[in-house]
């Protein structure tokens, strides 16, 4: 069945009306997944939270780094990521790093065009009735509602550039090394390539956004940077693993709605065309 996939060029991909609408249709919804749950994750990144005390136990409080306890701190926008590079293995395996690189590129455009209209709307007037009648918090405490929508929003000002550094150099490395394994594994050992691939790029990624924004354009020392940066790792690395499944999952739905012969097919091109770190 491989031979019979390798013998399929580009042209005959290309000259099969029907598979050509079924694989735009896929690049479509797998890039809907992409974008919706990179823009978010990007918006809801500035949150750290705790994830023993989100689970009912207390903080680890490990102290693994001279001067900085390691807990479970992680930034909200971790919760979504794993969606993310999943999707990215997926767009990656049949589309390649044409596929990735076109919807990276675009999901960094957009999230610059998100932060351009969240640092003019931070500005705008509020109207008067909203202060009022946001004017205290629950237990009756003075609150303003306006400066909140500000500083929650405009904390992502200050880690665009890193989100966005860390997020396209992750991304190339993701393809490349997801190619490089998938020329020695071919079309088996999917979770070593989509594994292997995301634990490689998000160590980059964990720790460059952080550095970014938090280091040069914040006051974090560097032992919380890299503390939670472990964290958010750790976090990513676990999840690689656990949704592994999902993988072939997607793999057998793929394949069910492109045919299986087509599917290789789609691949095998996808492959071919996927040489080179840029």
């Amino acid at each position: 069945m491989a031979s019979d996939a390798s013998s399929g060029t580009a042209d005959s991909v290309l000259n099969d009306p029907e598979l050509v609408r079924k694989r735009n249709n896929l690049f479509i919804f797998l890039s809907g997944i992409f974008l919706t749950n990179a823009i978010l994750a990007e918006l809801i990144g500035t949150k750290i939270f705790s994830l023993e005390r989100s689970l009912g136990f207390p903080p680890a409080r490990l102290e693994v780094i001279s001067g900085y306890e390691l807990s479970f701190d992680l930034t909200a926008g971790v919760v979504i990521w794993p969606v993310v590079f999943i999707t990215t293995d997926i767009i990656n395996e049949y589309f390649g790093k044409k596929g990735v690189r076109k919807i990276s590129y675009l999901a960094a455009l957009f999230i610059i065009y998100a932060f351009v209209i969240i640092y003019f709307v931070t500005d705008l007037t509020p109207a008067e009735f909203w202060t009022n009648i946001n004017a205290t918090d629950p237990a009756g405490n003075p609150f303003n509602i306006d400066y909140a929508f500000g500083v929650i929003f405009r904390q992502g000002m200050g880690i665009i550039a890193g989100s966005l550094i860390a997020f396209l150099i992750g991304q190339l490395l993701d393809v490349f090394v997801f190619q490089k394994l998938r020329r020695i594994t071919g079309n088996k050992m999917i979770w070593l390539r989509a594994t292997g691939s995301t634990l490689v790029s998000q160590l980059v990624d964990s720790f460059v956004v952080l550095f970014v924004a938090f280091y040069i354009f914040g006051a974090w020392p560097l032992s919380q940077v890299a503390a939670v940066g472990l964290n958010n790792y750790f976090y990513k690395f676990a999840i690689a693993i656990a949704l592994t499944p999902l993988l072939y999952v997607a793999h057998y739905l793929i394949d069910r709605y492109l045919g299986v012969k087509n599917a290789e097919r789609v691949m095998e091109e996808a492959s071919r065309e996927s040489k080179g770190f840029f």
